[in-house]
C-alpha cells in the first residue's frame, strides 16, 4: 500500500514537472519565433507610427520575441513587455537580460489591468492575446488609461469560423476560440477609443486581422 502510494506520488511529481517543461520554449521555437517578430516588427512600427525615442506596450508578450526586437529598434526610447503567466515572464526577462537591452521593463499583468503607468505609452498592441480576456470592460478602461492623448492601439487576432471551444471566462459572443472583429470595434470604441481602421488580413496573407485605434 506504502509503495502504491509511494508511486502515485511520484507519478504526480513528474505530470507536473512535464507541464512545467511542456510550457518552457525550447532553442528551436525560440529561434523561430526571434526570425518571424524581425520580419514583423517593420510592418507593427508603420502600423503604429513607432519612431525611436517613442514607448511602447507589447501586451501579452509571451516568450518576449517581439519585446526584445522592439527594444533593439526603439533605442533610447522604452518597451514594456506584459503577461500573466510566470514562466513567460520570466523567460522574457532572462531574454531581455541575455541580449543586453536596459530598455525593456517587464510587468506582470492581470486579467482585468495592463498594470502598465498611466498615460506611459505611445503605443500598445495586442497580438492573439484579446480573445482570452475575460474582464472586458474593464481591461480596456485600462488600456486606454495607459496611453498618452493620440496615443495607438493594435488589437491583432483571429476569428474563428469552425466554431471551436470559446476560452473558459470569455464573453459567449466570440463566436469560438476567437473574436470577430466587428466586436473588437465595437468594445474599443465603447472604451473610449476612435477606430481608424480594421486590415482584413495582417500581416499580409496571414489569417488574422489588425483592428487600429486612436485615444
Amino acid at each position: 500500500m506504502m509503495r502504491r502510494q509511494y508511486l502515485l506520488r511520484m507519478l504526480v511529481v513528474l505530470c507536473a514537472v512535464g507541464a512545467v517543461r511542456a510550457q518552457q520554449p525550447d532553442a528551436a521555437q525560440i529561434a523561430q519565433e526571434r526570425r518571424q517578430a524581425e520580419l514583423d516588427a517593420p510592418k507593427l512600427v508603420e502600423v503604429l507610427e513607432l519612431k525611436p525615442g517613442m514607448t511602447v506596450a507589447d501586451v501579452g508578450s509571451g516568450f518576449g520575441a517581439m519585446s526584445v526586437v522592439l527594444g533593439h529598434w526603439i533605442g533610447s526610447g522604452r518597451v514594456f513587455a506584459t503577461d500573466i503567466t510566470e514562466h513567460a515572464l520570466r523567460q522574457t526577462r532572462e531574454y531581455v537580460k541575455m541580449e543586453g537591452l536596459t530598455n525593456v521593463t517587464v510587468i506582470e499583468g492581470a486579467e482585468a489591468a495592463t498594470n502598465l503607468p498611466d498615460a506611459c505609452c505611445d503605443a500598445i498592441f495586442l497580438r492573439n492575446v484579446y480573445h482570452h480576456i475575460t474582464a472586458v470592460a474593464a481591461f480596456n478602461k485600462s488600456l486606454v488609461t495607459s496611453l498618452k492623448p493620440g496615443g495607438r492601439l493594435a488589437i491583432i487576432d483571429f476569428e474563428d469560423r469552425s466554431g471551436g471551444q470559446i476560452p473558459k471566462g470569455v464573453p459567449t459572443n466570440r463566436g469560438g476560440h476567437g473574436v470577430p472583429p466587428g466586436i473588437v470595434v465595437d468594445e474599443l470604441k465603447a472604451a473610449g477609443l476612435t477606430h481608424v481602421r480594421t486590415t482584413e488580413k495582417w500581416p499580409p496573407g496571414e489569417p488574422t486581422f489588425l483592428a487600429l485605434f486612436r485615444k
